[in-house]
C-alpha cells in the first residue's frame, strides 16, 4: 500500500508540474491566468450557495429526486443579497479571515482571527456560534474549537470558510494547512477540522491544474493529508472507489455513503434524526459532484446540490473548486447571468464585495508564492510547489456512544434531568428563537449530582447565544442527576430547549 501510495504520489507531482521548471519543482502560470483561477472560484462559491439554498436542509439523508426543479436566473443572486443576506456565511466568515492577512499579516496569532468573527455583526450557526460564544465568554483557541468545550466540533464549519487558505496557497498545500491549523482550531476539531484542511488542499491543488480531467487525481491528493484512521479519510475513500467501480451512477454511489457513513454523533441536533450537519458525510457529497460532474459546472452543481443535507455549501465548495482549474472566463454564461449586479455589494457584516475579494485574495497568493520560494518576474510566476505533508490524528467524541434521546423537565426556575452514561448534549432551536421578544441574559448554574460544574450566561440575542446551551462529556460511567438553576428569570423570554442527547461508553449493538 505505502509503494502503491508512493507511486501515485510521485505521478501526479509530474502531471500538475509539466509546465514547471524541473529543477525547482515549479509551476509556470502567468498573472493574469492565476487571477482568472482565482476570480473563478470566488464566483462560481457564490453562485453554487445562491443555486443550493431553496433546499439546503430540506432533503435530509435523501437524495433530491430528478423531478424536483432548481431554479437559476438572473435574478437569482441579487434577491438572495437582498433579501437574505445570511446566506453567505460560506462566504463572509472566509472575509473576516482574509481581512486579518491584509491588515496584520499572515503570521497574526489565532486569537485575531477567532475575534474577527467573534465580533462580526453577522448570523452563525452550529461550530462556529459554539466558537464565537466561547471566545466571547474568554476561551481562547484551540480550547473554542475542541470537542470538550463544543459539541459540534464535528460539524461542517471550517469545510465551508477554508476556501481562502487554498485559494492564497496555489500548489503550496502544507503552507494552506499551516493556515487551517491556526484558523480551524477556532471552531472545529478532528473530522470537523479535517473538512477545512481537505478542502483548502483541494483548492491548492486545482489552481497548479488546467484540465478538469484532473479532478480524481486533485481528490486523491488531498485525501492523502489526512491520517487514514480517521472516519473521515475512510469516507472520501470509499467514495473514490465506488465512483472507480460506477463511474456513470452518482446516485449509487450516494446511497452506499448514505448507508455507512450518515452516521452522526457529535452534533445533538443531529443524532437519532435525518438531519446531518457532519463534515464528512457532505464533504463526501462535494467529492460525488466533483467526479461525477466530469468538469461539467451545470452537472457539477446539479449533483452536489441534489445529494441533499447543506445543499447550498457542497455546490459552492464543488463550483469553486472546479473554477479554480478553469478559470472565470469558462464558467458558462447561464451561470454567470445577474453576478455583475451583485460584484460590487459587501457581503454582511463586512465591508468586501467580491470584486474586492477578488483582488485582496489575488495579492494574497502572490505574497505567500513570494513567501515561500517563488518567483515573480513581470508577467510570469513560477510557483515552488510543495510535496504534501500528512496532518495528525484528531478523533473527536471517542469513546462517546449515543444511546438516548430524552426530554429535560423544565420550569420558570429550573432545568433537571436523569439518566445513565457518561455524557450529554442538551440541543436548543438552531436559530435561537426564543418565547418572547425580550432580550435578556439568564444566569445559570449546572449543578452534576449535586455538585456545582458550571456558571454559565446564556443571551437571548441571536448572535450572542450559546448554541448548545448545556453539556458535558467524559463522565464516570454510571447514573447522573442533571440539575440546572435559572438564577434571573424575567417575564418576556425564557430558555427554550428541544431534547438531551445521551451518550454511554459502548455502542449498542442490534439483535439481529
Amino acid at each position: 500500500m505505502k509503494k502503491n501510495l508512493l507511486l501515485f504520489m510521485t505521478v501526479f507531482i509530474v502531471t500538475i508540474s509539466s509546465n514547471a521548471n524541473d529543477k525547482n519543482r515549479g509551476f509556470l502560470i502567468s498573472k493574469e491566468a492565476l487571477n482568472d483561477k482565482i476570480k473563478g472560484a470566488w464566483a462560481a462559491q457564490t453562485i453554487g450557495v445562491t443555486f443550493g439554498v431553496p433546499v439546503e436542509f430540506d432533503y435530509n439523508s435523501t437524495l433530491i429526486q430528478d423531478y424536483q426543479s432548481l431554479v437559476w436566473n438572473d435574478s437569482s443572486l441579487l434577491v438572495e443579497f437582498r433579501e437574505r443576506p445570511g446566506t453567505y456565511d460560506d462566504i463572509y466568515m472566509d472575509l473576516s479571515f482574509m481581512k486579518v492577512i491584509e491588515e496584520h499579516g499572515v503570521d497574526a496569532p489565532a486569537q485575531l482571527f477567532a475575534e474577527s468573527f467573534a465580533q462580526a455583526d453577522y448570523k452563525l450557526w452550529f461550530a462556529n456560534q459554539t466558537a464565537r460564544y466561547n471566545i466571547l465568554n474568554g476561551l481562547t483557541p484551540p480550547e473554542s474549537g475542541h470537542w470538550l468545550n463544543n459539541p459540534c466540533a464535528d460539524d461542517i464549519d471550517f469545510q465551508i470558510e477554508a476556501d481562502f487558505a487554498g485559494l492564497m496557497n496555489p500548489g503550496m498545500v502544507n503552507s494552506a494547512i499551516g493556515i487551517c491549523d491556526k484558523v480551524g482550531h477556532i471552531m472545529n476539531y478532528g473530522d470537523g477540522y479535517y473538512g477545512g484542511v481537505f478542502v483548502a488542499s483541494m483548492y491548492s491543488l486545482a489552481l497548479i491544474s488546467n484540465d478538469p480531467d484532473d479532478i480524481e487525481d486533485i481528490v486523491k491528493k488531498a485525501i492523502a493529508v489526512i491520517p487514514a484512521e480517521s472516519k473521515f479519510h475512510q469516507c472520501i475513500s470509499d467514495v473514490i472507489k465506488w465512483h472507480d467501480k460506477n463511474p456513470d451512477d452518482w446516485k449509487s454511489t450516494w446511497a452506499k455513503t448514505s448507508l455507512k457513513w450518515s452516521q452522526d454523533i457529535g452534533s445533538p441536533l443531529g443524532v437519532f434524526q435525518p438531519f446531518n450537519i457532519d463534515a464528512k458525510i457532505n464533504s463526501a457529497w462535494v467529492v460525488i459532484g466533483l467526479l461525477y460532474g466530469d468538469g461539467d459546472f451545470t452537472r457539477t452543481f446539479e449533483i452536489a446540490t441534489r445529494c441533499g443535507d447543506d445543499a447550498d455549501c457542497n455546490p459552492a465548495t464543488a463550483g469553486g473548486i472546479l473554477a479554480a482549474i478553469t478559470g472565470f472566463e469558462k464558467i458558462p454564461d447561464f451561470w454567470k447571468q445577474g453576478l455583475d449586479k451583485v460584484e460590487d455589494l459587501s457581503f454582511m457584516g463586512t465591508d468586501i464585495s467580491l470584486n474586492k475579494a477578488y483582488d485582496m485574495s489575488f495579492r494574497h497568493a502572490l505574497d505567500m508564492i513570494k513567501n515561500n520560494g517563488g518567483e515573480i518576474k513581470n508577467d510570469q510566476i513560477n510557483i515552488a510547489v510543495q510535496e504534501p505533508e500528512k496532518v495528525p490524528l484528531e478523533i473527536a467524541f471517542e469513546g462517546h456512544y449515543p444511546k438516548a434521546m430524552i426530554f429535560p423537565q423544565q420550569t420558570e426556575n429550573e432545568i433537571s434531568f436523569e439518566f445513565e452514561g457518561i455524557g450529554f448534549a442538551v440541543a436548543a432551536p438552531p436559530d435561537g428563537k426564543k418565547f418572547g421578544r425580550l432580550n435578556h441574559v439568564f444566569e445559570t448554574e449546572m449543578y452534576i449530582d449535586g455538585k456545582l460544574v458550571e456558571k454559565a450566561k446564556l443571551p437571548t440575542e441571536i448572535n450572542y447565544r450559546r448554541f448548545t446551551p448545556f453539556y458535558r462529556y467524559q463522565l464516570e460511567p454510571g447514573k447522573h442527576m442533571v440539575l440546572i438553576k435559572v438564577l434571573n428569570p424575567v417575564e418576556g423570554a425564557s430558555i427554550e430547549l428541544k431534547h438531551a442527547i445521551i451518550y454511554g461508553d459502548k455502542p449498542f449493538k442490534v439483535n439481529l
